[in-house]
């Protein structure tokens, strides 16, 4: 009974260590947070024909010459370098592109990635609500705009 007693103790103490209250997310105030944050770097690295669409801004550097629009359900194959806005390199392929599912990547990418076709290439400055939110992963560090440049390939059409 004893062991029961120390048993069940245990397990409610690791129920309440389990449970430990996350610090509340509000994504209203970090895209307009982000929005000013991106609003700035994009004034002060002189960037030009930048376009904003629901929070994604963006730059189309060459629209690419595929037929097809690009949709949330096909798999792309790209090459992309992903920075902070500091500059800071956190991850990129290397020479070789990489394939995957749109819908399977962050939310800024669903959105941008459609804005060109294959053959094209696009700068996405994405607010961290569209990112990683308020996780750190990897080398980024929580609530990050990012700054990627991608190549688009090619695109594997859904097969439905």
């Amino acid at each position: 009974m004893k062991n029961k007693i120390i048993l069940a103790a245990f397990a409610l103490l690791l129920t309440f260590s389990a449970c430990q209250k996350e610090e509340a997310y509000d994504r209203e105030a970090q895209l307009k947070a982000d929005t000013e944050i991106i609003q700035k770097f994009i004034v002060d690295q002189k960037l030009e024909d930048v376009k904003e669409s629901n929070g994604l801004f963006y730059q189309i550097l060459k629209p690419g010459t595929g037929t097809v629009p690009v949709k949330v359900t096909d798999d792309v194959t790209v090459k992309y370098e992903a920075r902070l806005l500091d500059g800071t390199v956190v991850d990129k392929t290397n020479t070789d592109a990489v394939s995957f599912p749109l819908s399977g990547v962050i939310e800024g990418w669903q959105k941008g990635i459609p804005l060109i076709k294959a053959g094209g290439k696009i700068r996405l400055i994405i607010p961290s609500t569209m990112a990683y939110t308020n996780r750190k992963v990897g080398a980024i560090p929580a609530n990050s705009p990012l700054d990627f440049t991608v190549d688009l390939i090619s695109v594997n059409k859904e097969s439905n």
